[in-house]
């Protein structure tokens, strides 16, 4: 007892451990920090490049820096605050370039998975424990950058970054460790059955929306190139500035695929304060600036056939989402099937609400205040459409497969069997013909044969007579085995009956 006391519980972390356990978290705690880092040098390098080539540049480098700055807490969908307006009254910008989105979630992403990592040996961190160290080396980072841009020309709204900065880092750092854990389902798995079916088809069923929503745009703006191309070409004139505005409406192609789906569903985008554009009408008076883009709008008052259509884009999802859960429930019960498609289409809502929050926003004061598609309205839209589309398809799709599968086992062995002797089957007459020939053949040849107990004759072997065929049909011999391997027999001459004696007088 007292040599255990001496050495110490057996229990207590070896020093060696703590230490490499305290380097482990200071190195992923240093990954978020470099990660936020490398998504603000990015956006720097692009906007000191335009601001090079602008030949008449508002502000100097300074300037340049505080820009990217607020891209950088744009890009993470923190509301600015444009302070440089005409009315000097500021203004808030809310629109979040979607596509600006994807590169500081994508490096938040890849510091949680390679954080999760173990290398040299050292220790392994836990899940929350990557999660917690770069979210917290990214978010002192985020902390540095957003006293930076309040002294610039776009500074970021405190509450925003409050709940933003932090929500979208979470998320990504955890999606990293999810996908460097081998994306388990784990508790989600046993609660919900089949709730890898149901992921796997409400990405389908937003996917579908998103694709369809992009196809209405693209329309849209080539039904209406002209009004496309006067915006485009009234905000710049120098090859800079239409760069610019170039890369801003591609930055903003996210963005217009959720404008697109959340018109084809039917809640609509607001254009402005008391201004709702639907399938069904444009109501109200469209209060938005000159962008090509938003050229592609349609026209206020009532909506024609053609609007209509726009209702295909749900449809399509509801259709893709119940023809993927179909397709695998072909063992399940029909309760199972619906319940499994009702949770897909309720993870679609969810997601398509996501995606509207930052896709919408405010774009100035007064009727300017809001833009875009109302979150609520739009995710539960594509719940309902999803829904009521997908169960009856997956029902449709289950009930087809396991009816094709009983077809599949009811079929007899002997029909799929080959066919050794590919040819006309002959008929019934032609058949008959050949059996009554050899038989009266075989009658002959037997009385030939027999032997007259009376009278004792010489007997010679005749050739039988070959079967009675028809001439219309060739006569094929059987030959179901190769005759390579047999020898072939010399031809003998017919045998000819012998003459017979003249009685004696």
């Amino acid at each position: 007892m007292t040599h255990v006391t001496e050495q110490g519980s057996p229990l207590s972390p070896d020093p060696l451990v703590r230490s490499g356990r305290s380097a482990v978290l200071a190195a992923a705690f240093a990954r978020g920090g470099i990660a936020a880092g490398l998504g603000l040098g990015a956006l720097a390098v692009l906007v000191t490049v335009l601001w090079i080539s602008s030949p008449y540049p508002d502000r100097g480098p300074g300037g340049a820096l505080h820009a990217a700055a607020g891209l950088w807490l744009l890009a993470h969908g923190v509301d600015l605050v444009r302070t440089d307006t005409l009315t000097g009254v500021p203004a808030p910008l809310g629109v979040v370039p979607m596509l600006l989105m994807v590169l500081p979630a994508r490096l938040a992403h890849r510091a949680a998975r390679d954080a999760l990592e173990s290398e040299d040996g050292r220790p392994r961190l836990s899940a929350a424990g990557a999660v917690g160290a770069v979210t917290g080396g990214y978010l002192l980072a985020g902390a540095v950058v957003v006293a930076y841009a309040s002294a610039g020309p776009l500074p970021a709204d405190p509450l925003a970054a409050a709940v933003w900065l932090p929500g979208t880092t979470v998320a990504a750092a955890t999606a990293g460790v999810w996908t460097a854990s081998g994306h388990p389902l784990g508790a989600l798995a046993r609660r919900v059955p089949r709730a890898g079916v149901a992921l796997r088809s409400a990405a389908v069923g937003v996917l579908t929306l998103l694709a369809g929503g992009i196809v209405l745009v693209a329309v849209s703006l080539a039904w209406h190139a002209g009004e496309v191309g006067k915006a485009y070409g009234g905000l710049a004139a120098e090859w800079s500035g239409r760069l610019a505005v170039a890369l801003l409406i591609l930055a903003l192609v996210p963005n217009a695929a959720v404008w697109g789906a959340a018109y084809g569903m039917g809640p609509g985008v607001t254009l402005g304060t008391g201004s709702l554009a639907t399938p069904l009408m444009v109501t109200g008076t469209p209060a938005l600036p000159a962008f090509p883009l938003l050229a592609a709008l349609p026209e206020p008052g009532r909506g024609t056939w053609v609007h209509w259509l726009s209702a295909a884009v749900p449809l399509a999802a509801g259709v893709a989402l119940g023809r993927r859960t179909g397709r695998v429930a072909t063992t399940w019960t029909a309760r199972a099937t619906t319940w499994t498609t009702l949770q897909a289409a309720g993870l679609c809502g969810v997601v398509a609400a996501l995606l509207a929050a930052p896709a919408g926003g405010s774009l100035g004061v007064g009727r300017l205040a809001a833009f875009g598609p109302v979150w609520w309205a739009t995710g539960g839209a594509a719940a309902l459409w999803t829904a009521v589309i997908g169960v009856p398809v997956a029902l449709g799709v289950r009930a087809w497969a396991r009816r094709a599968e009983a077809s599949a086992d009811l079929d007899p062995a002997a029909e799929s069997a080959p066919d050794l002797h590919p040819g006309p089957a002959p008929d019934a007459k032609a058949a008959g013909a050949r059996t009554a020939g050899a038989k009266a053949a075989g009658a002959e040849t037997a009385g030939a044969a027999a032997p007259v107990p009376s009278m004792p004759l010489p007997v010679t072997l005749l050739p039988a007579p070959e079967p009675e065929r028809l001439d219309d049909e060739p006569y094929e011999p059987y030959d179901l085995f190769p005759a390579a391997w047999e020898t072939p027999r010399p031809e003998q001459p017919p045998l000819t009956p012998a003459p017979s004696e003249p009685p004696a007088e």
